[in-house]
């Protein structure tokens, strides 16, 4: 069974940081994207950042320079590291697993696994 749990949310003057972790369980042979949301009160939830099987990076254009995504050891962890953050960066952020394959023990049908979210608060 799989697990996805997000921690280290807060709030946070404008121009400061924070540090979000992701931990997933399960499947632990299993490559995987992993990826982090965010969606803000009265908005729909948006990409933020992805690494994915092969260690590629990518960022929303509206997170790039300020935001880094980074994989654990064990690669079932990632971490965001947000610098320079804006009120507008505030929202709740969640973690998302998928794309899970490469071993026979990985699941036959792909879907997504979604963790609870964090929230992540930009005062100015």
């Amino acid at each position: 069974q799989v697990q996805v749990v997000e921690s280290g949310g807060g709030s946070a003057q404008a121009g400061g940081s924070l540090r979000l972790s992701c931990a997933a369980s399960g499947y632990i042979y299993c490559s995987r994207d992993m990826s982090w949301y965010r969606q803000a009160p009265g908005k729909e939830r948006e990409f933020v950042s992805r690494v994915d099987t092969t260690g590629s990076t990518s960022y929303a254009d509206s997170v790039k320079g300020r935001f880094t995504i980074s994989q654990g050891n064990a690669k079932n962890t990632v971490y965001l590291q947000m610098n320079s953050l804006k009120p507008e960066d505030t929202a709740m952020y969640y973690c998302k697993l998928s794309n899970l394959g490469g071993h026979w023990s990985c699941p036959l049908v792909k879907r997504d696994y979604w963790g609870q979210g964090t929230q992540v608060t930009v005062s100015s």
